[in-house]
């Protein structure tokens, strides 16, 4: 079972707002990795660092969150995979071509479910009802 997590998931888990507590108790009752891409990794660390610069987190937050991150990863939770972007892109194109104008999906949400299906994940997580709504539809299960 390959589990797969966006931004959204990972924000909550490794720092702090409203959906932490379900992300930590739904890696306490699953203990497989999470697996993801390099671009999920970098959208991550952005996340942190642009929620710092708004003022929606606190002066030196987003350094102690990545750190939470990059402790997980040392120790094995956070699996990050090598992927071929090219290949993350043309399966990115062909998601946006089916589900985009019928769901409105943004360019980032199509990506991480894109890399999802391109690491082999059989589940995806994350916070967000319209990404939850595209990754359903290309059959990975979203147990959030």
């Amino acid at each position: 079972m390959v589990v797969t997590a966006d931004t959204s998931f990972l924000f909550s888990l490794f720092g702090h707002d409203v959906h932490s507590p379900r992300a930590l108790a739904w890696v306490q009752a699953n203990p497989r990795p999470l697996v993801i891409s390099e671009l999920t990794e970098f959208e991550l660390a952005n996340a942190f660092r642009f929620a710092e610069f708004c003022g929606r987190l606190a002066a030196g937050q987003a350094a102690k969150y990545w750190a939470y991150y990059e402790a997980d990863r040392g120790a094995g939770r956070v699996r990050v995979e090598i992927c071929n972007l090219a290949e993350i892109l043309v399966e990115a194109k062909r998601l946006s071509s089916i589900h985009t104008l019928a769901g409105g999906h943004r360019s980032f949400d199509i990506l991480h479910v894109a890399a999802a299906r391109k690491l082999g994940g059989e589940y995806f997580l994350t916070f967000d009802a319209n990404q939850r709504l595209l990754a359903q539809a290309e059959s990975l299960l979203v147990p959030l």
